[in-house]
């Protein structure tokens, strides 16, 4: 059975993942942004063997420690798309901007696509490429377990912003209302920042994005 535990880290508290199989002990840890200390310390104390980095997107919060992590414990950077590569390559520079801990570019081992599968934790992810928030943001879901990791995308009772470079609002809209919602809407998702919530319930009531608010 998969598991998994949101861990907030960075002044921005963002959702980092670490989700397990619990046969195995093997898994995946998806955005660790920072605080590799706290993700480290509940990581070995669980005894979880991580066997991949997952990223969603380059933003500084969500990719900060992927480097770090990558290179501690010799596992493979998997994701985002590529047309995420000028914000992974600016990280450096935007760590310096925020007052973060320094921050190291990275070259991820696999570029991901829309329609992609990632196998982790001994089951399969589907990959589905959802730009709008950044241009190369993608989304993980495990379709069996009827869970996502997002990031950025949408949020309980709101959607990514939009105002960064390459940011683009429409396209956003495009990704939540024509790719995601096409999924199951039982679908539990881990945001980027807050609580949970499920694909159907945002449908329903997202002030931005349900049937209602689209007309």
């Amino acid at each position: 059975m998969l598991r998994y535990q949101i861990i907030p880290v960075t002044p921005f508290q963002q959702n980092c993942t670490v989700f397990w199989n619990e046969d195995t002990m093997k898994g995946a840890i998806v955005d660790p942004g920072g605080d590799l200390a706290l993700l480290n310390k509940f990581i070995d104390e669980n005894n979880i063997e991580i066997e991949k980095i997952l990223v969603t997107h380059g933003h500084l919060d969500h990719a900060g420690s992927v480097a770090e992590m990558a290179e501690q414990r010799g596992v493979p950077i998997i994701g985002p798309h590529k047309e995420d590569k000028f914000w992974i390559d600016g990280m450096p520079a935007a760590a310096q901007q925020y007052g973060f801990p320094e921050a190291l570019a990275f070259e991820p081992d696999q570029w991901l696509e829309n329609g992609d599968k990632v196998e982790a934790a001994g089951v399969s992810f589907d990959v589905v490429h959802c730009p709008g928030h950044t241009p190369g943001h993608v989304v993980f879901v495990q379709p069996e377990d009827k869970v996502a990791m997002v990031g950025d995308v949408i949020f309980k009772g709101s959607i990514g912003r939009t105002d960064f470079p390459k940011g683009d609002y429409q396209q956003l809209i495009s990704s939540i209302t024509d790719r995601l919602f096409s999924l199951d809407l039982d679908i539990t998702f881990i945001p980027g920042h807050g609580p949970t919530s499920t694909l159907g319930f945002e449908k329903q009531t997202n002030p931005f994005v349900s049937d209602t608010a689209l007309g």
